[in-house]
């Protein structure tokens, strides 16, 4: 029992597939987010105030579009 703690060396094993993994979900959350709130907003415009379709849908393409451009990957920068 005392030689499965001595096989343990803090800091070397590989973490690239819970990095990987972290930054998959980190990015779907993201863009769920995104469309969860749009949706809401269309769908509010729509019912909740009783306009019609577009009255909805224009807002909710608006808002879409500037979350598409706020939320993409930036380039990462040479230091």
């Amino acid at each position: 029992m005392a030689d499965a703690s001595a096989d343990y060396h803090h800091g070397d094993q590989n973490i690239q597939e819970q990095v990987a993994t972290y930054a998959a979900f980190g990015s779907l959350s993201k863009w769920a987010s995104l469309v969860v709130a749009t949706g809401v907003l269309v769908l509010s415009l729509w019912f909740c105030l009783g306009a019609d379709f577009l009255s909805g849908l224009i807002p909710g393409v608006v808002v879409f579009a500037l979350g598409v451009v706020f939320l993409r990957s930036k380039p990462a920068q040479a230091h």
